[in-house]
């Protein structure tokens, strides 16, 4: 049993199906695979460290001794309740990713304790993992594969998570807030817990982009996005040595051209949706915009056009081709491209 939306995996980490006595929970984002590893272990087991009727082993172990898993799944548990055996694993080992995947399939057969429940919190596992080829087909087992939040599931966490201290963000501080926010989810959660002592638990407080200033601090990247900006508004002088603090910072020309290449986006973006009806403010902000660069993408979007951005964009992907092979001179490549971008920017009017 495949478990991938997000509905159906919270139904049954919170009321685990009766006639299913293992899960394996994988994915490159250990942190949400840890807490949904944690969330399911709380019901199986009354004390998920209850050394008595939780046993808890590693790859490592597994290594050690090529019995172990299945004589944990075969014991009995010696306080009567329900046995959980938790095996986090995060070998990139063939020979014991085929090992666990054995005693996966004999204990959804139950030929060893069918009271036991057998938990597995990996990493990534490819299509050729035996493991996860057999827990994909095996009757009795639940499979939970764990991407990497949207934006939306990040926003969604941010709001609950702050709703407990009583407290929030406005939409463009929270906007804000997730565009920075690190991927993995266990980090996620510190920097949520370190906004809310920021901001002050209890204190009622709803935030704006300018309360988080302090908080938030200088964005690395932010001297590469000013650059882009200063290129689409014909500022030459400006974004080159934006894209030069940039270089000091150790931002390279392709993220520099990746840079202009996301702004050209958003100008293509906030044009389409003006040209089929929507405000030009309204459209920026569906954009992505932010709100302190919003008068400066104002005065460009009403310059641009999409057939001048079809004209640029072939240069545009022609850089970020150049930045990427071996020995070309990126940073060159990436200034190159910004006078190139000004100087049409220029010939609009601005």
């Amino acid at each position: 049993m495949i478990l991938g939306k997000r509905p159906d995996i919270e139904r049954f980490l919170s009321r685990p199906d009766a006639d299913v006595r293992a899960a394996l929970i994988y994915g490159r984002d250990m942190g949400v695979v840890r807490e949904r590893g944690q969330q399911l272990a709380a019901k199986i087991a009354k004390d998920p460290n209850d050394p008595f009727d939780v046993a808890q082993l590693t790859d490592g172990d597994l290594d050690a001794d090529g019995g172990r898993l299945e004589g944990e799944l075969a014991a009995q548990s010696l306080m009567g309740g329900r046995r959980l055996v938790r095996l986090r694993f995060a070998t990139e080992k063939a020979a014991l990713d085929k090992l666990t995947a054995e005693a996966l399939t004999r204990h959804a057969a139950g030929e060893l304790n069918p009271d036991a429940f057998l938990l597995i919190e990996a990493g990534t596992l490819g299509r050729d993992s035996t493991l996860r080829k057999v827990a994909e087909k095996a009757a009795g087992v639940a499979t939970i594969p764990c991407y990497e939040d949207e934006p939306g599931d990040v926003a969604r966490q941010v709001r609950e998570a702050l709703s407990k201290d009583n407290l929030s963000l406005n939409s463009e501080a929270l906007q804000l807030f997730v565009a920075r926010m690190p991927k993995e989810r266990g980090v996620a959660r510190q920097e949520i817990e370190r906004l809310a002592l920021f901001l002050g638990p209890g204190s009622g407080a709803t935030a704006t982009p300018a309360d988080l200033e302090p908080f938030l601090g200088v964005e690395p990247e932010a001297s590469l996005f000013d650059a882009a900006a200063d290129a689409f508004g014909g500022r030459l002088g400006e974004a080159q040595a934006g894209l030069r603090r940039a270089a000091q910072e150790g931002e390279g020309g392709p993220a520099a051209v990746r840079a202009m290449g996301m702004h050209l986006g958003k100008l293509r973006r906030a044009l389409t949706l003006a040209k089929s009806g929507a405000g030009l403010q309204e459209a920026a902000k569906a954009a992505g915009v932010f709100w302190k660069q919003e008068r400066e993408f104002l005065r460009q979007a009403r310059s641009w056009n999409l057939e001048e951005l079809d004209r640029i964009q072939p240069q545009i992907l022609d850089a970020d081709r150049l930045c990427k092979t071996a020995g070309s001179p990126d940073q060159l490549i990436a200034e190159r491209l910004a006078l190139t971008v000004a100087g049409r920017a220029r010939r609009l009017g601005l």
